[in-house]
């Protein structure tokens, strides 16, 4: 699910669309009326949002009403988090270890040469 969620975000249509849905539910009609596609093109983004886990569609009549499923974000943010968390005390780690060898390097070069 992992992998359909990223490749879900990596389209700025897609990533427009559930900007827009921030909003609350919209109809595609709606949602396609900005953007400069047909009703199926937005539709069919739609569907990768909703095979990603991101987004519901709801038929309602005619209507086809789409609104944020926010636990479909919940994978990825924790993937990024775990990510985040480590490169992070890598990165502490190496910082640390710079100054150490800065400050070894300093006072090597302070001793009086005999």
């Amino acid at each position: 699910m992992l992998d359909r969620t990223y490749a879900a975000l990596a389209d700025p249509t897609r990533r427009a669309l559930l900007v827009a849905l921030r909003a609350g539910e919209a109809r595609i009609t709606d949602l396609a009326e900005p953007l400069p596609m047909t009703f199926a093109g937005v539709s069919r983004h739609v569907g990768v949002l909703e095979s990603a886990g991101l987004v519901r569609r709801e038929i309602r009549g005619r209507e086809h009403w789409v609104s944020v499923q926010p636990e479909g974000l919940l994978q990825a943010e924790r993937w990024i988090d775990e990510q985040f968390s480590f490169w992070s005390r890598r990165a502490d780690a190496l910082a640390s270890r710079l100054k150490r060898k800065q400050r070894t390097q300093g006072e090597q070069r302070e001793k009086p040469r005999r």
